[in-house]
């Protein structure tokens, strides 16, 4: 390879690494329970994981392209139905005009045709929820990593 294109490739590959954990900075910053994980995930970059007893488990990461994944599993579905009212409105995900905080247990989906994002949220009869979120932008997340923790800190003292 010419010296010039090394060069370029690794300087290039430098703010890659900034840009990655600057992201990771700001997952951590929304949504304090996240810590590194030594475990891998198919986004092939580091992953972050947190696992808290009665507000869920789950990972988020930032793929090799830029997009971050969410998948979080057993958050009370009061905490995430108060974390999507707050970023999307009710009925975006057509759970019903109160939201995933009184949806009943089904597997609700939407694709944004615009950004390429997937959300499928999972509702149980036991009143918790599973969801995923892929391909989405690091702010995006990031919001509704912050609209979570609220969420959640509001739960908390409540629970």
């Amino acid at each position: 390879m010419q010296p010039h294109v090394t060069r370029a490739l690794h300087d290039w590959s430098a703010a890659w690494t900034v840009h990655e954990r600057a992201a990771q900075t700001a997952f951590t910053a929304a949504f304090p329970a996240l810590s590194d994980s030594d475990k891998a995930c198919q986004c092939f970059g580091k992953t972050l994981r947190y696992d808290t007893p009665g507000e869920g488990k789950g990972k988020v990461c930032l793929d090799d392209h830029g997009r971050a994944t969410i998948d979080f599993d057993r958050v009370p579905k009061a905490a995430l139905g108060a974390a999507v009212a707050e970023l999307f409105g009710p009925d975006w995900f057509d759970e019903g005009p109160g939201g995933f905080a009184e949806a009943k247990p089904g597997n609700y989906h939407y694709e944004d045709e615009v950004s390429y994002a997937e959300y499928e949220i999972d509702i149980d009869a036991d009143g918790y929820a599973t969801f995923a979120i892929s391909y989405l932008k690091i702010e995006d997340i990031v919001i509704i990593l912050d609209g979570l923790e609220s969420a959640l800190a509001e739960y908390r003292t409540t629970a």
